[in-house]
């Protein structure tokens, strides 16, 4: 948020964590105010936390308010943030705007069907509706999002964006080191960690050298731990748990193949990162990086759970460094062409003036 300043805007990033959450600090690169909230744990909280979180916000907001005037609200996910946007937006007779990073844009928490998700939502379709503008990350989004909702919604397609300066190539890295491939994301299934693993275990034999690095904490570590234990490659597997965004940085320069074959992907940072590093990215089709990557241009596309497919591409890429160097050339002058954190500023700050003015005519 800090690259608005470009386009003459003043932002306020606040963070927010549950109490139950564990306490969460600023960092240099991400300047933050943290606040917590009260919230049930687990789903219930999500239709619930709103208020519990509008109440704790309310007086920072009005003191803020206060030495400077707000003019816009965005939150980041329609439960709770959304909620609690929303409120603070009706108290304070300003707009609001929201942005949806998943798929699961109504908010049925992989229970679709269940009373509460219709609670769910329900509510987080009245909060769009609400809402001066919804920033949808992919058009895969926003396809979700128009096809659920009864009547149309005002809503803009801005993409997530990367710090190229940050995220860079370094083409010696990886010149004398053995290759690597590095999958960056929360330790899910769904995530498409098995499906690597299982790529891995069919080209071991022709890449006796070839290791895989996970970055990132999650409840199924001890599932893909134990997959590469029966696939006969644990000693090839290398789990880092959560790093930095430096750290992150050094992985993303010095592996040969970044891999993340999610299929429930709205469009995650991680693919970015990479491309912007210079690194063959190998995705899902029909997900929002799917709208990014041109398949064997500037990237690898493979259908979601093809592991015949995962397995040629590895093959492919592994086996090609002018390939790799192609692949990956054409994704960073991908960033660079329009997925910068200026980029993205320059679209946020015209849609926030956009909904401002639409507000100030209204009233």
């Amino acid at each position: 948020m800090g690259r608005l300043a470009e386009f003459n805007m003043r932002s306020t990033v606040i963070g927010v964590s549950p109490l139950h959450h564990k306490r969460r600090r600023s960092l240099p690169s991400a300047p933050a105010e943290w606040l917590r909230y009260p919230a049930i744990p687990g789903n219930v909280g999500l239709t619930t936390g709103g208020w519990f979180l509008y109440r704790r916000l309310l007086p920072f907001v009005l003191r803020l308010h206060e030495r400077h005037a707000v003019g816009l609200i965005h939150s980041h996910s329609a439960l709770p943030c959304g909620h609690a946007a929303y409120l603070l937006a009706e108290r304070m007779r300003i707009p609001f705007v929201v942005t949806v990073h998943g798929l699961d844009v109504f908010n049925a928490c992989f229970q679709p069907g269940a009373a509460s998700s219709k609670v769910r939502a329900k509510l987080s379709a009245e909060i769009y509706r609400r809402a001066g503008s919804v920033i949808c990350i992919s058009r895969a989004i926003q396809d979700i999002l128009q096809a659920g909702m009864q009547n149309p919604v005002s809503s803009h397609v801005i993409y997530n964006s990367t710090d190229p300066q940050l995220f860079f190539p370094e083409d010696f890295a990886a010149a004398n080191r053995a290759p690597f491939i590095l999958i960056v994301g929360n330790l899910l299934r769904g995530k498409g960690h098995e499906l690597v693993l299982k790529a891995i275990a069919r080209v071991a034999a022709r890449f006796p050298n070839l290791h895989c690095v996970m970055i990132g904490e999650g409840p199924d570590q001890g599932l893909f731990a134990n997959l590469a234990q029966s696939l006969g490659i644990a000693d090839r597997v290398s789990f880092r748990g959560r790093q930095d965004r430096q750290a992150v940085a050094k992985a993303m320069r010095e592996c040969t193949v970044f891999a993340l074959p999610s299929h429930f992907e709205g469009l995650g940072c991680a693919y970015l990162e990479a491309m912007a590093s210079a690194k063959p990215v190998i995705a899902c089709e029909g997900q929002g990086i799917a709208e990014i990557i041109q398949h064997a241009q500037n990237g690898w596309l493979i259908p979601v759970d093809g592991l015949s497919e995962m397995t040629d591409a590895l093959r492919q890429i592994l086996s090609s460094p002018e390939l790799r160097a192609r692949l990956g050339a054409n994704a960073r002058q991908t960033i660079l062409s329009g997925f910068t954190l200026s980029d993205q500023a320059r679209h946020l700050a015209a849609l926030y003036r956009e909904v401002i003015g639409r507000d100030v005519t209204r009233t």
